[in-house]
């Protein structure tokens, strides 16, 4: 940073994705989520740096060139729904004419099956026909979204970072927009499925893991996770009893800067269970990064 600072945006991420597999990064704003999709992408500032490995079949996509990821890896290998879907839209020129170039790049398309190809793009993100012939600046949020999204599923690239794609979405648009996500998995293709939406997660996701102030600090299937035994890690476990359906109850104060991470475990100022041992910051172990991970069964929801 300005200064000669550093900050430790993501630290020690380790887990793998399979083919047909949809894994579901959740966790609080500003814990290092989207900067670890834009890391696989080559999207990161040039201030920043990376270290470690992101294999993708024979490709480590943390040490390949720009042109590689340009030309073998974006859209073609790993498809990107965007957290900001109107700065990624080109603002001069129509939904219509980005569907049809990306078919015509991705897919071969030629005319005169171009008009119908990117009519069916659009349809398989509910995104409305009616609204291929404007401007991302005419678009609301929500169907900048979709229009992002039918970008992002054309080419059905083997693996799909989908970051927040049922932002500005109502929750009628949110299931079928995480169920054709869902589709697009299928048995040869995997998802990294980023939300701060639990109940998307919950409907889609083979697995959890969570991030706190940039480390993944529980990694757990989706069915024990959301259901029984529930979350190892009090932030994890924290997070679903936030939930209306559950106890509604916040988690008490706020994260840590990246900037200015506190020694030992990061979460240890909000949790009720710190003690010394806290200290020292806990290895991902047992599915859950804790010193007193949780071992009951989850509360049952609330009605």
């Amino acid at each position: 940073m300005r200064g000669g600072g550093h900050v430790a945006a993501v630290t020690d991420a380790t887990f793998d994705l399979a083919a047909g597999e949809c894994l579901a990064l959740v966790g609080e704003s500003g814990c290092g989520k989207s900067v670890l999709a834009s890391a696989l992408l080559g999207l990161l500032p040039q201030n920043a740096e990376t270290a470690g490995s992101a294999l993708l079949g024979d490709a480590d996509l943390l040490t390949a060139d720009e042109r590689t990821l340009a030309r073998t890896v974006r859209g073609r290998r790993v498809g990107l729904v965007p957290q900001s879907p109107a700065a990624h839209l080109t603002p001069v020129r129509t939904v219509r004419s980005q569907l049809e170039e990306t078919l015509r790049e991705l897919m071969g398309v030629r005319r005169p099956q171009l008009r119908a190809a990117a009519e069916a793009a659009a349809e398989r993100a509910a995104f409305p026909a009616g609204h291929l012939d404007r401007y991302p600046h005419e678009l609301s949020g929500g169907l900048a979204q979709r229009a992002a999204t039918a970008l992002a599923l054309i080419g059905d690239a083997p693996l799909l970072l989908a970051d927040e794609p049922t932002t500005g979405l109502d929750r009628d648009l949110v299931e079928r927009t995480v169920d054709e996500l869902k589709r697009h998995v299928g048995d040869d293709r995997s998802m990294l499925l980023i939300t701060h939406d639990l109940a998307a997660a919950e409907r889609i996701a083979d697995r959890v893991a969570v991030m706190y102030a940039g480390r993944v600090v529980e990694l757990a299937d989706a069915e024990a996770f959301f259901g029984t035994p529930g979350p190892r890690h009090p932030y994890a476990r924290g997070l679903l009893n936030a939930l209306p359906e559950r106890e509604f109850t916040p988690i008490p104060g706020m994260p840590p800067e990246l900037s200015a991470l506190p020694e030992g475990c990061a979460f240890a100022a909000r949790c009720g269970r710190a003690d010394e041992a806290c200290a020292v910051v806990p290895a991902l172990t047992g599915a859950a990064a804790c010193h007193h991970p949780h071992v009951d069964v989850l509360e049952a929801p609330r009605a």
